[in-house]
């Protein structure tokens, strides 16, 4: 059984090696393949300089993509285009999403039925490639599934690194809500669906409690056993662009389907579990939630 996947980064990469230990052989595509050195995953250099190898889909069943879109369209898409009939073994498609194609509902509640109405430019280009990756299970019948992520963190990429490095900011934003996900659920709904493929579905992932992010930054310093950074109310925060960004969209995101139709059981339901795992794991104990079934 061999799954490709489009993009090994922070999530693609938790995938592939979670797909590994479950007895899958990987490959998949690097900017730097050379940073990435491991035995047991093949990676390939792909970009708009380096078109994919002849053989880089053989013996593929299972393809998983996280690689955003751009202006000019899906990069992915635009690869395998001219071969469609490649996908007609695939057994599981993935297409790596978010939930900022919701926008912003000011603190309501969405689930995979509600309207798309992405407020920034960036989640708009995310709805055209949502649409591209299901015309090939319209058109085609690619079992295509579309998974839209809500902030991501993990190991290596948390509060705890942001409390530690100094950089971490607790701003204030009265009713502000963020939807969060734990590297090790995406790879494990992931792993759920290509176990039990339900062709041209969309899925939330997120945990099972939205939450302020400065309620997340003052956990993670308490687990620290440090202060937690002074408040600073949002209309005095200096931010960038991109960061402030973020903040324009107030929602909680349900995590349901995923539960009901996959069968998925979240390993960290909150930052609580996600937080504290990362700290049993740097010492090398038990993480909380670690004998939790994957699905």
């Amino acid at each position: 059984m061999k799954v490709f996947v489009f993009g090994l980064g922070f999530s693609g990469l938790a995938f592939a090696r979670a797909a590994l230990a479950a007895g899958w052989e990987v490959a998949g595509t690097h900017r730097e393949p050379e940073t990435h050195p491991d035995d047991k995953i093949r990676y390939i250099t792909f970009g708009p300089d380096h078109p994919l190898p002849k053989d880089a889909m053989s013996g593929v069943i299972g393809l998983l993509s996280t690689v955003p879109p751009t202006e000019k369209g899906d990069p992915v898409l635009d690869a395998l285009r001219n071969d469609i009939n490649i996908m007609e073994r695939f057994a599981w498609i993935g297409y790596l999403s978010t939930t900022g194609v919701y926008g912003d509902r000011q603190g309501g509640l969405v689930d995979e039925t509600s309207p798309l109405l992405p407020s920034q430019a960036r989640s708009q280009l995310r709805v055209r490639a949502e649409e591209e990756w299901l015309s090939l299970w319209h058109n085609y019948k690619r079992p295509v599934h579309i998974f839209r992520l809500a902030g991501i963190y993990g190991p290596g990429r948390s509060a705890i690194e942001q409390i530690r490095a100094g950089r971490a900011r607790r701003i204030l934003k009265p009713g502000q809500l963020f939807s969060r996900i734990h590297v090790e659920d995406i790879s494990g709904a992931l792993l759920a669906s290509l176990a039990k493929p339900t062709p041209g579905e969309v899925y939330n992932l997120c945990d099972d409690d939205p939450a302020a992010p400065d309620e997340v930054i003052s956990y993670a310093a308490d687990l620290l056993g440090a202060p937690p950074p002074p408040a600073i109310p949002f209309e005095q925060a200096e931010l960038s662009e991109m960061a402030r960004s973020f903040y324009a969209d107030n929602k909680r995101v349900s995590n349901q389907k995923i539960k009901t139709v996959l069968g998925y059981r979240m390993r960290y339901p909150s930052y609580r579990e996600g937080l504290r795992a990362i700290l049993s794991a740097e010492s090398g104990s038990a993480s909380p939630g670690a004998d939790a079934p994957s699905a």
